[in-house]
């Protein structure tokens, strides 16, 4: 088991013993939504929790991965190496991925 399929399993285990969501997902995005939207306040503040607020993001990330039956460590390896091969271009200013 990977660490981060291992840690995926040690979120939802403390997400049962707490009694938190575990099985409605439009909560679990927007929950996650609101996570980044205070880690962002705490960069924009330069308030000293940001790594603290970082790591709610990926604990709730991790456990919407759990919830959805996902292992992240393999899909975020699979994306990336999709990302690896892509190419992309400047167009009046803006980066963009050209379609090949």
């Amino acid at each position: 088991m990977s660490h981060l399929k291992a840690l995926q399993a040690k979120v939802m285990t403390n997400k049962i013993a707490k009694g938190f969501n575990t099985t409605d997902i439009p909560l679990e995005f927007m929950l996650l939504t609101e996570e980044v939207a205070e880690a962002f306040e705490a960069w924009r503040k330069k308030k000293p929790d940001i790594g603290e607020e970082l790591a709610d993001i990926m604990i709730y990330l991790m456990g919407l991965a759990e919830i959805l039956g996902l292992d992240l460590d393999a899909e975020v390896a699979a994306k990336m190496a999709i990302n690896e091969k892509r190419t992309y271009v400047r167009k009046n200013g803006v980066l963009l991925k050209e379609e090949g």
